[in-house]
């Protein structure tokens, strides 16, 4: 994947202006982008490239994975980066500050639970499924538009306090996910633990 310089610009202005520089640099450790790399290759192959993608992904985080998207060969229209902690938010828009600028990127402070839709995206995606319970995972899912493809992502490191719903394997992940047509069930193996992905509908 080819970056654009000037992204990449835009990411060292995000971490200087930063208050917490180690919470930002966080995101581009090599897990945290081999990671995302991973979801973009496997995602690529499920959608329309005749037309721009419009993405929702919840656990947006600091905005590494909207920007990798837009440097990406799939065709990404308007992407909405939704986080419940709003120090991303900031550091979101000016990680992806080339595509905020033309009105294609925003960085959203709201709980992935009540976020209200601002259109029918072709895409939503939610990273941090191990952050959230059953209960609060079946309530987002609820509230994502029927027609749009779903991207999930979890993992197997239980050692973190964070990480309150984590599963051993890929299959007990698809099993609690509550989708009902699954295209793409994989498995990414890490040194310290296994990240799953799942790609489907409800």
């Amino acid at each position: 994947m080819l970056v654009n310089l000037d992204d990449v610009a835009f990411w060292m202005d995000a971490i200087r202006n930063s208050e917490n520089h180690f919470g930002v640099l966080e995101s581009f450790w090599k897990g945290q982008l081999k990671s995302k790399e991973w979801l973009i290759h496997n995602l690529h192959s499920c959608t329309d490239e005749t037309i721009p993608n419009n993405i929702v992904i919840h656990g947006g985080w600091n905005g590494v994975l909207a920007c990798m998207l837009f440097n990406s060969s799939i065709n990404t229209g308007f992407v909405r980066s939704i986080d419940i902690d709003e120090s991303c938010e900031e550091t979101a828009n000016m990680i992806c500050k080339r595509q905020e600028m033309i009105g294609n990127f925003r960085a959203v402070t709201a709980d992935m639970c009540t976020y209200e839709y601002e259109f029918d995206p072709q895409i939503v995606i939610n990273t941090s499924t191990e952050h959230i319970t059953q209960e609060q995972y079946n309530t987002w899912l609820e509230r994502v538009p029927d027609n749009s493809l779903i991207v999930l992502q979890s993992n197997n490191y239980y050692d973190l306090p964070e990480h309150i719903r984590c599963y051993d394997t890929v299959e007990d992940f698809a099993a609690h996910s509550g989708l009902s047509y699954i295209v793409k069930q994989e498995t990414l193996e890490l040194p310290l633990y296994n990240r799953f992905l799942l790609i489907g509908r409800k």
